[in-house]
């Protein structure tokens, strides 16, 4: 890959750490799959949600939006009277919505986006808002690599020790009262987040050259593993069951 600079976000390491093949079908051949409806209205909530709360950060006025969505405005509602603290400047806080922090690791430019960064003398904080319930275990948020990223991306790029940085996801899923899932950091950490980006950085060096070189498909999932059940690519995979039928589209741009 020397020529060329890569930009991955935490979803291209995800998806290359779950599995690589997914990643050739989403990245570098652009397939997707029809969008569940219930899983676009999700998607259509959290997008108006991260938009409102971006404009407050703005000082630009939200009273219309909040008026006029009462869903929105119920979800913010339930958030400011769970934490006011992150919802409404402090003082001696720096910050900023959709912040971005960018980290260039040999040929690939590594980039995170923080719904939130809320920065004091001795502490920074990293909020990322869902609007889904929240998963039934922390250790699946701990190892996810947008975990793992943002915290990495922030550590490399600022004068905060590890141990300074926390990564705070609040899950805002009506009727459900919002909760907060933390996490924090330290050099440890950090060095195992390095070693094993360094490994799956060039893991994906050596997939592209065979598959540009050579035609060569990237590495399947495990089989044994059972991912390939509810997948969307398991037709191209040869991994459909024999009523499965799912068709594909190109797309013709993936954002970050």
């Amino acid at each position: 890959m020397t020529e060329a600079i890569w930009q991955l976000s935490q979803n291209h390491l995800h998806l290359l750490s779950t599995c690589p093949r997914k990643f050739q079908y989403t990245y570098l051949e652009q397939f997707t799959s029809p969008c569940i409806p219930q899983r676009q209205n999700n998607l259509n909530l959290g997008n108006r949600f991260h938009r409102l709360m971006q404009q407050r950060e703005l000082d630009l006025p939200v009273e219309s939006i909040l008026a006029t969505d009462k869903r929105l405005a119920t979800s913010f509602q339930a958030l400011a009277a769970a934490a006011p603290q992150v919802v409404f400047p402090q003082p001696k806080t720096w910050r900023q919505a959709e912040h971005r922090r960018t980290f260039l690791k040999g040929n690939f430019l590594l980039i995170g986006i923080y719904d939130l960064l809320i920065l004091s003398e001795d502490k920074a904080e990293i909020i990322d808002w869902k609007t889904y319930a929240q998963p039934p275990h922390s250790e699946i948020l701990a190892k996810h690599w947008q975990t793992r990223l943002y915290k990495y991306l922030l550590a490399e790029t600022s004068d905060y020790s590890p141990e300074q940085i926390q990564f705070t996801y609040w899950f805002i899923h009506l009727p459900q009262q919002p909760t907060a899932v933390t996490f924090s950091y330290n050099r440890s950490e950090h060095a195992k987040t390095e070693k094993e980006l360094n490994q799956l950085l060039a893991q994906l060096n050596d997939y592209y050259q065979q598959y540009k070189k050579n035609k060569t498909s990237f590495p399947q999932v495990e089989l044994e593993k059972g991912d390939c059940l509810e997948c969307p690519f398991k037709r191209p995979c040869q991994r459909q069951s024999k009523s499965a039928e799912i068709s594909f589209s190109e797309v013709e741009e993936q954002s970050i």
